[in-house]
């Protein structure tokens, strides 16, 4: 079942219900006035509100220069090694509207111009949220903003063609080569991030690529050759990040009374993370991080 307007599944079924009086708020944004939900609905509906769960000033991170990074709530995938699950549900955001996080974004436009930064939109799954997301996206290119989002791209058939002209850059995350064990991990397909990835070379829209290195899931010899095949296809790919897992989300896990299986898994060495670096330029995929 839909809700008719976005083709993104009923709120009850995405556990997006969402608070009929205005959040608690966000540091450094205000909350959205108090509606009904009827209200609620029609103003996410027209991509004038959204479930923000945090933001945070970065540099070099996730995207060039300083950058504001919003984090919004709500993700299909279910990620066994997520750092961030506390992003998982939308209803366990706050409400916010586009122009309230506009404010909170100009305030940095000169250092984003001195920096070479801009905005960067994460999750969660920014495409959860797809009208939002194109709305935030839309206001910040009306300012010359440098836009980028943060994506597996598993929803990517929500953004049309039209709607990546007010992209930047595009930070997809190919969480594994092989389907099989891409499903394992994350509870989806991946097929959707290649249909995606295609869209994005087809457009010539800059890409960086983040691959993450779990120990016993992603670091098998066939499987850093199966993802450096699907990066090679993409001539619009700028760089690519090795990241080494970690268990800084593991206390969230925790303390959201989930299931986390990967409890025994230990980070992988200085020495196993630069040899995956090595053959991933080996293969051909250019400027590997």
């Amino acid at each position: 079942m839909t809700d008719g307007v976005t083709g993104l599944a009923a709120p009850e079924a995405l556990d997006i219900e969402v608070p009929r009086t205005a959040g608690s708020g966000i540091d450094g944004l205000t909350p959205a006035p108090e509606l009904s939900r009827s209200e609620h609905f029609q103003a996410v509906r027209e991509g004038r509100l959204g479930s923000v769960h945090s933001w945070e000033l970065v540099t070099a991170v996730d995207g060039p220069g300083n950058r504001m990074t919003l984090f919004l709530a709500g993700c299909p995938l279910r990620c066994l090694y997520c750092h961030n699950p506390d992003t998982l549900k939308m209803k366990d955001g706050e409400p916010v509207m586009v122009d309230d996080i506009m404010k909170r974004v100009l305030r940095y436009r000169r250092i984003f111009q001195a920096s070479g930064g801009g905005l960067t939109i994460s999750g969660g799954e920014p495409m959860m949220q797809p009208a939002f997301l194109k709305s935030i996206l839309r206001e910040a290119k009306k300012h010359d903003i440098h836009t980028a989002i943060d994506t597996s791209g598993n929803l990517g058939h929500y953004f049309r063609d039209e709607d990546l002209d007010d992209l930047d850059l595009v930070l997809l995350d190919v969480k594994s080569g092989i389907p099989e064990t891409y499903r394992e991990l994350t509870g989806r397909e991946l097929q959707p991030t290649i249909d995606f990835g295609d869209r994005l070379a087809k457009a010539n829209k800059n890409v960086w690529i983040r691959f993450v290195v779990v120990p016993g899931w992603t670091d098998a010899p066939e499987n850093i050759d199966a993802v450096a095949k699907i990066i090679t296809r993409w001539p619009n790919v700028e760089r690519l990040e090795v990241l080494p897992f970690h268990q800084m989300g593991r206390d969230k896990w925790e303390t959201l009374g989930l299931n986390y299986q990967l409890d025994g898994v230990e980070p992988p060495g200085n020495e196993s993370v630069d040899a995956i670096r090595q053959r991933f330029r080996d293969l051909g995929v250019p400027l590997v991080y």
